[in-house]
């Protein structure tokens, strides 16, 4: 008989490991877009930053490291302002298109 594997004994799934390349980044930034969860965009924009380096991304956003976490954990609703930043920062624009 095979051994079960429960969940909570799994690791922690990283996105940031997999975000190697600007299309990558892209692809996974639309995709977070399509869902229309202020609160996925944060924490996607975490993965980004980690992915990244988060003490780079936080000298280039003006924000503090402490502040960016915060502002990127997946349950935050960060301002559009530090959006932005962080966005610049990582060298990504948000687009607007019709529906």
């Amino acid at each position: 008989m095979a051994q079960k594997i429960r969940a909570e004994d799994l690791p922690d799934f990283d996105f940031s490991e997999h975000l190697d390349s600007e299309e990558a980044i892209a692809e996974y930034l639309n995709a977070v877009l399509e869902e229309n969860d202020p609160s996925l965009l944060a924490a996607a924009l975490g993965d980004i930053a980690r992915a990244k380096g988060m003490g780079e991304i936080a000298i280039a956003s003006g924000l503090t490291r402490e502040a960016l976490y915060k502002a990127l954990r997946p349950d935050a609703q960060p301002r559009f302002d530090t959006i932005n930043r962080v966005c610049v920062a990582l060298g990504v624009k948000l687009v607007v298109q019709p529906s």
